[in-house]
């Protein structure tokens, strides 16, 4: 049983800033695969609702800018990421992070709004949004305002939407992706259903030649409160080799992380996953670039197997 007080089902995004104004106390409600788990635990017992799952022709969808921008409506599911044919020509990658959510249920439900708006670091798709330095658009009373993603996470469970605020667009602009292609490695205790012990998103560019990174973009969940860059690890390796680079950035991203220790790991182990799951992730992605790296390229091939999906391969570490 759910014990809930009252539920308002929103006819518009501006309807539903208005029922929030009206009930001050109301939590949105989405997918509902967070909040309804939350009520059923007793933690939002008797609360009152406001519901946007409806508000598909406006929050939904995955579409590209005139300019090249990817603009992702909040209400568009893991699902609908995943197989989105924009988000596979651009950022494959963040349809890689959305893959890794749960289980096909919760992915079918799910929405990436959602997943960013409840502020936890385990988020699979938080740590990718981060590494593109994504833009969130909220819409409130006072009209809209772009918030970059940088600023979004303001503590364990807290981002910067102000009171009767609404999500409404994600936006990756265009020169946060063009030339750059990414890799994303859930480490959890189970291969499914489970949440990350840490995540790792990393971007790369190389120069025409393929012998040197141009340009890298790493981040983590769990590696810290909230979503994080490692900027000393991207300043590292910028310039280097590519053999260099994969040797490095591991270390130099423990002077950007904070991991703490909980039931599912220790800090130490954490410290651990942090060097190792960064340069698996930039090895992994330069290993399909480049010829140069045939053998990092069999490996890459051979740790595939710990997940395989309908259109692409991505990493999942188990303990």
């Amino acid at each position: 049983m759910y014990d809930i007080q009252s539920i308002y089902q929103a006819k518009s995004v501006d309807d539903a800033i208005r029922a929030l104004q009206a009930d001050p106390s109301a939590i949105v409600i989405a997918g509902g695969t967070d909040v309804l788990i939350k009520i059923r635990e007793g933690k939002l017992a008797g609360c009152s609702l406001v519901s946007i799952h409806n508000l598909t022709g406006e929050l939904s969808g995955v579409t590209l800018s005139p300019g090249g921008d990817v603009e992702i409506g909040p209400l568009t599911t893991f699902r609908g990421v995943t197989f989105s044919d924009v988000i596979r020509q651009t950022v494959p990658v963040l349809g890689e992070a959305a893959d890794m959510a749960g289980g096909p249920q919760l992915r079918a439900a799910g929405t990436i709004g959602g997943n960013v708006c409840n502020g936890i670091t385990s988020a699979d798709t938080a740590s990718t949004l981060v590494a593109l330095d994504a833009v969130l658009r909220v819409r409130g009373p006072k009209g809209e305002r772009d918030v970059p993603i940088s600023e979004w996470y303001q503590g364990v469970g807290r981002v910067a939407l102000a009171p009767y605020e609404l999500l409404v667009k994600i936006i990756i602009p265009r020169d946060n992706y063009a030339g750059y292609t990414g890799h994303y490695i859930k480490y959890a205790q189970r291969a499914a259903m489970d949440i990350a012990t840490l995540g790792v998103s990393c971007l790369v560019k190389l120069t025409d030649d393929k012998k040197t990174v141009d340009d890298a973009a790493l981040a983590f969940g769990v590696a810290g409160p909230v979503p994080m860059r490692a900027p000393s690890a991207e300043a590292a390796v910028r310039g280097l080799p590519i053999e260099e680079a994969i040797a490095v950035i591991g270390k130099a991203a423990l002077a950007d992380v904070n991991p703490r220790t909980s039931w599912r790991a220790s800090k130490e182990f954490r410290i651990q996953l942090v060097q190792e799951l960064s340069a698996r992730a930039l090895r992994r992605r330069i290993a399909e670039l480049t010829p140069l790296l045939q053998e990092t390229r069999e490996l890459a091939a051979l740790t595939a197997r710990y997940y395989d999906r309908s259109y692409h391969r991505h990493e999942r570490y188990t303990i």
